[in-house]
Formats: C-alpha cells, sequence, structure tokens
C-alpha cells in the first residue's frame, strides 16, 4: 500500500551529511523498485549494508513440479502438511507457475538464529493461525489470525511467533503487489467505493536500532536457492527511514464486502492485484436481497484463468465438506460451480459466514510433488449426486 512514512531520524534533504553522535556518518541506502522508476524508501544506517564476512554454499529450494500440465478439479488437505521447527524448512510450495508460487507453512519456532531476504519476489503472508510479531528494519507489526502480511522484495525479514501452532498460506508475487487500481482516485487514496480504507492498513511502528557488529546470517532467496551470507553487522540497525517502500498489514476481518440484491462476481471481493494474478477475500456478508435471488454462485466457466480457494473459516455457501485449510483448484478451461443441493438450500439464506482466500493467476498452475503428498484423488467426482 503505497504511501508516504516516516520512521526515526532522518536528515532534513537526502543526500546530505547526516552523523552520529561522535561525528561519524550514518550510511544511507536507497531501496529502490524498477530502478529509479518506482516506490522507494531512503534508509539510514548505523554500518554499510555492504559488510559481507563470509558467503556459504547455496543450496536448492526450487519447486519440484509433479503434474506440470492438467485440466483436473483438484482439492489439497492443507492441514494435513506436517509441522516443521526451523521457518524455511517448512514452507512447502504446492502450485506455482512463472508468475507467483503458492505455498503452505507450519512453522513450530521464531526465527531466532538467521534473518530472511526474498531478493526477487514480494510475500503475502496470510496468517491462519498464530500470533506474534514480523520484525524489520524499517520496525515492527504485530499480526494474528487474518492478518495478510505484505513483505515486498528485498526486505530483510523474521518473523517471531508467540507458540507452536502456526499455519500459513504463502504467496511468493514476481511482480509488484499492489491495491486495486479501481479502487484508487489520481493521487493513489482508496476512494469512498473501496471495501477497506488507509485507516486498516497498519505500517512499521517501534523501530528499535541495532548498533551491533559481529556474525549476522541472512538467508536470502533468489531463483530458487538460498544464498546464506554472513554479515558483519545487524541487518536492523536502521536509525530511520522514509519513504514508500516497506512492509505492511492488513486484516482480512476489515475487508467490508460489497452486496448487492443479485449475486455479486468475485471481483467485488478483490483485496489485491499484480501482473499477474488478482487475490481476493471472501467474507461473512449479507446474501443478496432480490426476492428471487439466487445467492448461491453459479456454474461458470474460467477460460482466462485458474481459480484457487483457501478456505479458512464458517460455511462455504457453495460446497459440501469443506475443511480449514482447503485448497481448490478449478482449472482454466473447464467449468465448475455449486455442488448437489447447494443452490437449493442457498435459496431464502440471509447471511453466509464463510472466510476464504481466492487466487485468479492468468496463467496456469503446476502442481509440485509436495502437493501430491495432500491430494484428494476423488476430489473432481464431487459433483456427482
Amino acid at each position: 500500500m503505497a504511501f508516504y512514512h516516516k520512521l526515526g531520524k532522518v536528515p532534513n534533504k537526502r543526500h546530505t551529511v547526516f552523523k552520529k553522535e561522535n561525528g561519524d556518518l550514518y550510511a544511507e541506502e536507497l531501496v529502490s523498485t524498477h530502478g529509479f522508476s518506482s516506490v522507494y524508501s531512503l534508509v539510514y544506517h548505523c554500518h554499510p549494508p555492504t559488510l559481507v564476512r563470509q558467503i556459504r554454499e547455496p543450496y536448492d529450494v526450487s519447486p519440484k513440479i509433479a503434474r506440470e500440465k492438467h485440466l483436473k478439479h483438484t482439492s489439497l488437505k492443507g492441514f494435513s502438511l506436517a509441522p516443521a521447527d526451523d521457518y524455511l524448512e517448512s514452507r512447502k510450495p504446492v502450485l506455482v507457475n512463472q508468475d507467483l508460487h503458492i505455498s503452505l507453512a507450519a512453522p513450530r519456532h521464531s526465527m531466532t538464529d538467521y534473518f530472511y531476504k526474498n531478493s526477487q519476489a514480494d510475500e503475502i503472508i496470510f496468517i491462519h493461525e498464530g500470533r506474534g510479531v514480523l520484525k524489520t528494519g524499517y520496525g515492527q507489526i504485530t499480526f494474528s489470525y487474518g492478518d495478510y502480511l505484505v513483505i515486498p522484495r528485498g526486505t530483510i525479514y523474521q518473523l517471531h511467533f508467540e507458540d507452536t501452532a502456526n499455519r500459513l498460506l504463502i504467496v511468493e508475487s514476481f511482480s509488484p503487489v499492489r491495491t486495486p487500481k479501481r479502487y484508487r482516485n489520481e493521487f493513489g487514496q482508496l476512494m469512498e467505493h473501496a471495501p477497506f480504507y488507509e485507516r486498516d492498513i497498519r505500517i512499521p511502528e517501534n523501530l528499535e536500532t541495532f548498533d551491533e557488529v559481529g556474525d549476522f546470517e541472512v538467508k536470502i532467496k533468489k531463483e530458487g536457492l538460498i544464498y546464506p551470507y554472513v554479515y558483519g553487522s545487524h541487518p536492523f540497525d536502521f536509525v530511520g527511514w522514509d519513504g514508500y517502500h516497506y512492509p505492511w498489514a492488513f486484516s482480512i476481518h476489515d475487508f467490508m464486502p460489497i452486496t448487492g440484491m443479485l449475486h455479486q462476481p468475485p471481483p467485488v471481493h478483490q483485496t489485491f492485484e499484480t501482473d499477474a494474478f488478482v487475490l481476493c477475500s471472501f467474507c461473512p456478508r449479507l446474501y443478496d436481497y432480490h426476492p428471487l435471488a439466487v445467492p448461491a454462485p453459479y456454474n461458470h466457466s474460467n477460460v482466462d484463468s485458474d481459480e484457487l480457494l483457501y478456505y479458512v473459516d464458517g460455511d462455504f455457501m457453495s460446497r459440501k465438506s469443506v475443511e480449514k485449510g482447503q485448497i481448490t483448484l478449478h482449472p482454466g478451461g473447464i467449468p465448475h460451480g455449486p455442488h448437489p443441493g447447494t443452490v437449493e438450500k442457498s435459496i431464502g439464506q440471509t447471511r453466509t459466514d464463510e472466510l476464504a482466500v481466492m487466487i485468479d493467476p492468468f496463467r496456469p498452475l503446476m502442481l509440485t510433488e509436495d502437493a501430491l503428498a495432500l491430494e484428494d484423488p476423488d476430489y473432481y467426482k464431487s459433483w456427482m449426486n
């Protein structure tokens, strides 16, 4: 969510002398996107961000594709993913293409002995279970059930969890994550008809400067490899920063659904957009109020995109036997729709309490080996009476 923010100490003019109390200079860093032509922030470090003591051997974390091409409605039992102690080891990519990677994670422990940076993808981390603090040099953001954490590429971070029961849906986007353009005016402000507002956006606070030297491991991801860098100064040594490039959070519970007399199409639920996919939030809402309305969604064919639903909570009106953490993938090219009996059941109902995340990629998704371990092989038959 690009709007100007400033935290900590910064000089009156950029690219000017900015000294510590002992007379040494703070190290200025421009964190820019699309070269110098998109959003950026200016960061002021206690030490230059270039102090590298060691680069250890990189290791491969690229998704292992199991099913590159397919045309079958697919369901994954996400909560069947076994928890793992380490955050990065717990991240299992299940559906991927050249534009985004969708992963599930169930980490037991906080990141305490290393830091992480995704150098080529923005990350959207949806908190399904768990609570804690996202820590970065920009400051801290507390998170809990239902939060989207949007972490722009190049941000070094740690996740600190309050306990060991954590479930995450992670989307890596290789193009920038934005709020929908149709909800913003020419100045970038969210308009009155948008289903959320800048007041709902949580930005970093509690900037804590770690003026420390030593050995600090930062695991940097690029092109499917993790490069373990050992830096000579603490990554969170920011004394101040300002700009438009920083992590932020938004709760799915703050999304205010748009309703109508007749069934509203999925774009009214859109929360984020990129060049290659959209992400929507299906939230509790009143049903359509035309006297003859059919609240359940009609059968439809996704001609230009796959449709992925991640079920979070509640009673999803168009599905039977939905579980928390379940993923359904309906590939572009064949129709899908409500399960038998759900259309009739929806007539006359006044509201739904469903909670889900939807992702529509513009290019087909591929299933990974980790996905096959979670697959319900008979899901495609679930429309038969």
